[in-house]
């Protein structure tokens, strides 16, 4: 079930060939096809801080029964950590893991730190129809203060918070500009139940105007 290798001939396949059509993909070195599901990835990203992880819980109750809900940080660890051309390790994981997870027939929502040029030049890109891309974002001030709160033990220091403040400036100045635009939630003053509302609904909307979707 590997996305990358081919079920029949067993060899591995660096770049996923969809080209004999949405449901199946092709064997480089066989020629063969089998079938593979590909549906939307729905992306809620934004800087540290902003909430991404308050509501990835409440959007778990809200979505669950139609979407798979998983949050990035959870392979967020040593061997994958590796910095080489942007993560390119950690992201394509997720990219393969987040492909397995919709053979079973529900999109998946992925709640972590990551942008379109992350993502958009991977090989395993292929394995979806879309990807959409919403951040959430916040007051500077605020966001500041968020992090600067946050336990010893998870190492905010000035220098960190300063490098996330100039992340959050690019992802505000650069949204409408990135391929595919990133959708923009603020979340300074509204409370998590709200975001998370706002955010189900961007997820519930895009999802029933994809043509692919039963009732589109």
């Amino acid at each position: 079930m590997h996305p990358l290798i081919c079920t029949h001939c067993g060899a591995w396949n660096d770049v996923p060939d969809t080209s004999a059509g949405a449901s199946l993909l092709s064997c480089a070195d066989c020629g063969r096809t089998r079938p593979f599901l590909r549906r939307p990835l729905y992306c809620v990203s934004g800087p540290s801080g902003t909430g991404k992880s308050t509501i990835a819980g409440l959007l778990l109750e809200r979505l669950r029964d139609r979407f798979v809900v998983l949050e990035q940080d959870l392979l967020w660890v040593g061997g994958l950590r590796d910095p080489a051309d942007e993560h390119r390790l950690f992201r394509s994981t997720w990219l393969r893991t987040a492909a397995m997870v919709q053979q079973n027939g529900r999109p998946v929502v992925l709640c972590g730190t990551v942008v379109p040029p992350e993502f958009e030049p991977l090989p395993e890109r292929a394995l979806f129809t879309d990807v959409h891309y919403l951040a959430l974002t916040c007051d500077p001030g605020v966001l500041a203060a968020r992090l600067r709160a946050r336990p010893a033990w998870r190492g905010w220091d000035e220098e960190r918070i300063a490098e996330t403040l100039d992340f959050a400036d690019w992802v505000a100045e650069e949204a409408d500009h990135l391929t595919p635009p990133l959708t923009l939630v603020d979340t300074t003053t509204a409370g998590p139940a709200d975001t998370a509302a706002e955010v189900a609904a961007w997820v519930e909307r895009l999802d029933a105007a994809d043509p692919r979707h039963p009732e589109a």
